[in-house]
């Protein structure tokens, strides 16, 4: 089974406040099987208008990446985040 990826690009206006988010999303990354890649650190812009924030997050699954983004857990979160921060965000299959 492929697995799933959340990509994510994130301009965080409010640096205290994101760490709310951070720790209210943590149990449905728990739940979901959560894995990070990548979370936030260094970067290099190639093409398009960079944000000063990317998050690669691996998952068992396509179906778990987008259950745990639709999980009461996760939108809760995600409430948080959408007051402090912008983004964008995909969840793609692995190959």
């Amino acid at each position: 089974m492929a697995k799933g990826y959340w990509i994510a690009r994130v301009d965080v206006r409010d640096a205290e406040r994101y760490k709310d988010y951070v720790a209210a999303a943590k149990p449905a990354f728990e739940r979901y099987g959560a894995v990070f890649l990548a979370r936030g650190g260094p970067f290099q812009p190639l093409e398009g208008t960079a944000r000063g924030r990317n998050v690669v997050i691996e998952f068992p699954s396509l179906q778990a990446a987008v259950d745990c983004y639709n999980s009461p857990d996760y939108q809760r979160a995600a409430a948080i985040r959408q007051e402090v921060a912008d983004a964008e965000m995909v969840v793609v299959e692995g190959v």
